[in-house]
């Protein structure tokens, strides 16, 4: 069975955008080295994407018409009304994180469910004791301000380090495994 995993970019202070939702301060390390072979291995594994309705404008706002993921399915927790473009597998809903767990991990198969973002829905996801893993790439960016990585109420057991890499001599990617809770 598949796990929850959280595989994203932060700066140094803990954000994953802009308070704006601006990219850029990620999108020039794009071609740092390791950061591709990172992202094509990590995707390999994944079976089933969810999504907050913010994360999901913001790739329908920046890349019009295309959809990253074809062939994968997707799960956008919205309150708004989207369309989805042409060759996905996209299924919109709202609610509990706990009430689509079930769905999501079939959808999956015998691969993980990434946990894409923003920040306040795999902080949902964490709080149902549903977020599994974090593999966190630490861009050597300070923002100051911003979203939050993972917006959480209160401090969490210790975190397992699985393992950690560096990438291209300018990020360090950090693999975590979450203590589970009892349901």
């Amino acid at each position: 069975m598949g796990t929850f995993q959280y595989y994203v970019a932060s700066t140094i202070d803990g954000f994953i955008a802009s308070p704006d939702d601006d990219l850029g301060w990620l999108l020039q390390f794009d071609k740092v080295d390791g950061v591709s072979q990172s992202i094509e291995s990590f995707m390999a594994e994944v079976g089933c994407i969810a999504m907050g309705g913010d994360t999901y404008r913001w790739l329908m706002e920046h890349e019009p018409g295309k959809w990253p993921y074809p062939g994968t399915p997707c799960w956008v927790f919205t309150h708004h009304e989207y369309s989805a473009p042409a060759g996905s597998d996209i299924t919109f809903v709202r609610g509990d994180v706990r009430e689509f767990a079930p769905d999501l991990l079939k959808d999956a198969g015998d691969k993980n469910v990434w946990l894409v973002g923003g920040g306040d829905l795999v902080a949902q996801f964490a709080n149902a004791g549903l977020l599994h893993e974090m593999i966190v790439t630490i861009i050597p960016v300070v923002l100051g301000a911003g979203k939050r990585l993972l917006p959480l109420d209160g401090p969490t057991a210790p975190l397992e380090l699985v393992s950690s890499k560096i990438l291209g001599g300018a990020a360090a990617e950090l693999h975590y495994r979450l203590p589970q809770r009892p349901h």
